[in-house]
Protein backbone atom coordinates (compact mmCIF):
# COMPACT_ATOMS: atom_id res chain seq x y z
CA UNK A 1 0.00 0.00 0.00
CA UNK A 2 2.72 2.18 0.70
CA UNK A 3 4.71 1.47 -2.56
CA UNK A 4 1.42 2.60 -3.93
CA UNK A 5 0.66 5.65 -2.76
CA UNK A 6 4.47 6.79 -3.13
CA UNK A 7 3.75 6.33 -6.73
CA UNK A 8 0.41 8.58 -6.23
CA UNK A 9 2.30 11.40 -4.37
CA UNK A 10 5.04 11.35 -6.86
CA UNK A 11 3.28 11.16 -10.14
CA UNK A 12 3.82 14.49 -10.44
CA UNK A 13 6.86 15.20 -9.49
CA UNK A 14 8.53 15.07 -5.84
CA UNK A 15 5.99 17.43 -3.45
CA UNK A 16 7.98 20.22 -1.89
CA UNK A 17 5.63 19.50 1.63
CA UNK A 18 7.60 15.66 1.73
CA UNK A 19 8.62 16.25 5.14
CA UNK A 20 4.99 16.54 6.35
CA UNK A 21 3.94 13.25 4.83
CA UNK A 22 3.64 10.15 7.00
CA UNK A 23 7.64 9.04 8.06
CA UNK A 24 6.55 5.51 6.76
CA UNK A 25 6.30 6.91 3.08
CA UNK A 26 9.93 8.04 2.79
CA UNK A 27 10.75 3.99 2.87
CA UNK A 28 9.89 4.01 -0.18
CA UNK A 29 11.62 6.60 -1.86
CA UNK A 30 15.58 7.09 -2.48
CA UNK A 31 17.90 9.80 -1.02
CA UNK A 32 17.83 11.26 -4.21
CA UNK A 33 14.45 11.69 -4.84
CA UNK A 34 14.57 13.25 -1.31
CA UNK A 35 17.71 15.83 -2.28
CA UNK A 36 14.89 18.29 -4.04
CA UNK A 37 13.42 19.21 -0.78
CA UNK A 38 16.31 18.67 1.64
CA UNK A 39 19.49 17.02 2.20
CA UNK A 40 19.84 13.31 2.64
CA UNK A 41 20.75 13.78 6.61
CA UNK A 42 17.31 14.85 6.90
CA UNK A 43 16.02 12.19 4.68
CA UNK A 44 17.67 9.64 7.06
CA UNK A 45 16.70 11.21 10.27
CA UNK A 46 13.14 10.73 9.00
CA UNK A 47 13.60 7.19 7.49
CA UNK A 48 14.87 6.52 11.82
CA UNK A 49 11.41 7.63 12.93
CA UNK A 50 9.59 6.12 10.42
CA UNK A 51 8.63 2.03 11.48
CA UNK A 52 11.10 0.10 9.26
CA UNK A 53 9.20 -3.15 10.28
CA UNK A 54 7.44 -2.21 7.07
CA UNK A 55 10.13 -3.85 5.33
CA UNK A 56 10.89 -7.00 5.92
CA UNK A 57 14.36 -7.57 8.60
CA UNK A 58 17.33 -9.15 6.35
CA UNK A 59 15.48 -7.45 3.08
CA UNK A 60 18.12 -6.08 0.09
CA UNK A 61 15.73 -2.70 0.59
CA UNK A 62 16.47 -2.73 4.24
CA UNK A 63 19.71 -3.34 4.07
CA UNK A 64 20.36 -1.06 0.73
CA UNK A 65 18.79 1.76 2.88
CA UNK A 66 21.25 1.33 5.82
CA UNK A 67 24.17 1.72 3.29
CA UNK A 68 23.12 4.59 2.43
CA UNK A 69 22.72 6.27 5.71
CA UNK A 70 25.95 4.90 6.52
CA UNK A 71 27.77 6.94 3.11
CA UNK A 72 25.38 10.01 3.98
CA UNK A 73 26.91 10.36 7.47
CA UNK A 74 30.30 9.71 6.38
CA UNK A 75 30.78 7.10 8.45
CA UNK A 76 33.28 5.07 7.47
CA UNK A 77 34.77 3.06 9.95
CA UNK A 78 32.36 0.89 12.47
CA UNK A 79 32.50 3.57 15.39
CA UNK A 80 29.01 6.08 15.83
CA UNK A 81 28.85 9.14 17.61
CA UNK A 82 25.26 10.07 19.39
CA UNK A 83 24.95 13.01 16.92
CA UNK A 84 24.67 9.98 14.43
CA UNK A 85 23.06 7.48 16.53
CA UNK A 86 20.24 9.84 16.81
CA UNK A 87 20.04 11.05 12.99
CA UNK A 88 19.89 6.65 12.16
CA UNK A 89 17.04 6.40 14.73
CA UNK A 90 15.95 3.31 14.27
CA UNK A 91 17.76 2.15 11.19
CA UNK A 92 20.52 1.33 14.43
CA UNK A 93 18.18 -2.25 14.87
CA UNK A 94 19.94 -3.23 11.79
CA UNK A 95 23.78 -2.39 12.81
CA UNK A 96 26.18 -5.50 13.42
CA UNK A 97 27.61 -6.25 16.52
CA UNK A 98 30.72 -4.83 15.76
CA UNK A 99 29.16 -1.07 15.82
CA UNK A 100 27.08 -1.72 18.96
CA UNK A 101 30.79 -3.10 20.25
CA UNK A 102 32.99 0.40 19.12
CA UNK A 103 29.94 2.41 19.50
CA UNK A 104 30.02 1.99 23.10
CA UNK A 105 26.82 3.23 24.58
CA UNK A 106 26.17 5.67 22.24
CA UNK A 107 23.74 3.80 20.63
CA UNK A 108 21.86 2.28 23.45
CA UNK A 109 19.28 4.32 23.63
CA UNK A 110 18.15 3.95 19.62
CA UNK A 111 18.41 0.01 20.15
CA UNK A 112 16.09 0.16 23.21
CA UNK A 113 13.43 0.77 20.57
CA UNK A 114 13.91 -1.97 18.17
CA UNK A 115 11.35 -4.81 17.87
CA UNK A 116 14.04 -7.94 18.20
CA UNK A 117 17.65 -8.55 18.12
CA UNK A 118 20.47 -11.06 15.96
CA UNK A 119 22.06 -12.87 18.96
CA UNK A 120 25.37 -11.55 18.08
CA UNK A 121 23.62 -7.91 18.91
CA UNK A 122 22.41 -9.38 21.98
CA UNK A 123 25.61 -10.41 22.91
CA UNK A 124 27.21 -6.92 21.62
CA UNK A 125 24.63 -5.02 23.91
CA UNK A 126 25.66 -7.30 26.95
CA UNK A 127 29.22 -6.62 26.55
CA UNK A 128 28.34 -2.88 26.16
CA UNK A 129 26.22 -2.49 28.82
CA UNK A 130 28.69 -5.14 32.04
CA UNK A 131 31.43 -2.86 30.62
CA UNK A 132 29.53 0.02 32.80
CA UNK A 133 31.45 2.47 30.39
CA UNK A 134 28.52 4.25 28.86
CA UNK A 135 26.81 7.79 29.97
CA UNK A 136 24.13 5.42 32.22
CA UNK A 137 27.23 4.04 33.72
CA UNK A 138 27.66 0.81 35.50
CA UNK A 139 24.23 -1.51 36.25
CA UNK A 140 25.19 -0.82 40.23
CA UNK A 141 24.38 2.60 39.55
CA UNK A 142 21.49 2.88 38.03
CA UNK A 143 17.85 4.10 39.48
CA UNK A 144 14.63 3.91 38.57
CA UNK A 145 14.90 6.54 35.44
CA UNK A 146 17.84 4.58 33.91
CA UNK A 147 16.08 0.75 33.53
CA UNK A 148 12.85 3.37 32.13
CA UNK A 149 15.40 5.22 29.22
CA UNK A 150 16.65 1.56 28.85
CA UNK A 151 13.66 -0.67 29.04
CA UNK A 152 13.66 -1.73 25.73
CA UNK A 153 17.00 -3.71 26.32
CA UNK A 154 15.47 -4.99 29.43
CA UNK A 155 14.77 -8.63 28.23
CA UNK A 156 18.16 -8.97 26.37
CA UNK A 157 20.36 -8.81 29.91
CA UNK A 158 21.17 -11.37 31.20
CA UNK A 159 21.33 -12.71 35.32
CA UNK A 160 24.88 -11.05 35.51
CA UNK A 161 23.63 -7.78 34.29
CA UNK A 162 20.32 -7.77 36.54
CA UNK A 163 21.83 -8.94 39.62
CA UNK A 164 23.52 -5.86 39.32
CA UNK A 165 20.92 -2.94 39.33
CA UNK A 166 19.76 -1.86 42.59
CA UNK A 167 16.07 -2.85 43.80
Amino acid sequence: QLSCLVKMVTLYGIPKDLDSYPKDLLLFLSPSDYAATGSCRQYFANIGKANLDVLQRESSQRKQLLLEALACLKISNTQINEENAEVLGRLVCDLGEEYIRSSGGNLLKQLSQCESFLPDQEEAIRSVISSGNTTFGPPVAWSAFTLNELSGLIPVFDHSILQKVPK
